[in-house]
């Protein structure tokens, strides 16, 4: 089957920018790419986090492998800057990804307009803010490619998902719209969808998670998928399969399934 992206198997020498670096899903995929030797910008709000990375990988004999940029993804500005900043260290950006995310369980009786509007400013605009960065020199190169981790969150509407899930169903659009509108150019386009990953944000969870893995599982799961050329990089497939099945039934028999799986 032909691939829908670009493979992206040999990283030697190329220069990725994960936005979300500093814990979980996005600091294992910084390992990932350093192992095979990839230069990875790192950026999160974090950058005691981030100098961490940089400390353990960087020799100061040489070009530094792990460049750190911190900054909050809500500011339009710092992302544009950071964006600038590694253009000047490593020439040209290969590949990026935004991971970064909030999550806080919420449902309608005690809905909070707050919450609501961070996990947009987080999730979703600050998804928007790094593409009005790499876009423009991604589309003039013809080159590129964009990863964006949504969430099985994002499949259909679930229990205490109130905030979180809208967002990550509005990352999930927005990647197939940038597929259609960027794969004639040559540009990647692919869109992460795990399930329940071991990291901080799941750490707020208090039910059982079926099908945890560790956030080095799931780097391993998502550099799979860009080495195959997927567009949708799901995981773990023994629980994003059923997930997928209930995509597909009717509200009269999905809205009971979840009230019997979930309890709530």
């Amino acid at each position: 089957m032909k691939p829908l992206n670009p493979p992206l198997a040999d990283w030697q020498g190329k220069t990725a920018w994960i936005v979300g670096a500093s814990t979980g899903i996005g600091r294992a995929t910084v390992l990932a790419l350093l192992e095979r030797g990839a230069r990875v910008g790192v950026s999160a709000r974090s950058g005691e986090a981030l100098e961490e990375l940089a400390v353990l990988h960087n020799d100061p004999a040489r070009p530094p492998r792990v460049i750190v940029l911190p900054l909050d993804v809500r500011d339009a500005a710092a992302v544009a800057a950071a964006h600038a900043h590694l253009l000047v260290a490593a020439g040209a950006i290969d590949f990026v990804l935004y991971n970064a995310a909030t999550y806080d369980a919420l449902r309608a009786d005690a809905f909070s307009l707050e919450t609501m509007l961070a996990h947009q400013q987080v999730n979703y605009v600050g998804a928007l803010n790094l593409l009005a960065a790499v876009l423009p020199g991604f589309v003039a190169r013809n080159t590129g490619h964009v990863s964006i981790t949504g969430s099985v969150a994002g499949f259909r509407g679930l229990p205490q998902s109130l905030a979180y899930g809208p967002t990550k169903a509005a990352l999930a659009n927005l990647a197939e719209v940038l597929y259609i509108d960027l794969h004639a150019r040559g540009i990647g386009v692919s869109l992460v969808q795990p399930g329940f990953v071991d990291t901080p944000l799941t750490a707020k969870n208090d039910f059982r998670m079926p099908a945890l893995i560790t956030p080095a599982e799931a780097a391993q799961a998502m550099l799979d998928g860009w080495r195959k050329g997927a567009f949708e990089i799901h995981f773990p497939r023994r629980f994003t399969f059923w997930m997928k099945l209930m995509r597909l039934l009717p509200y009269r028999l999905y809205f009971p399934a979840v009230a019997r799986f979930t309890g709530l």
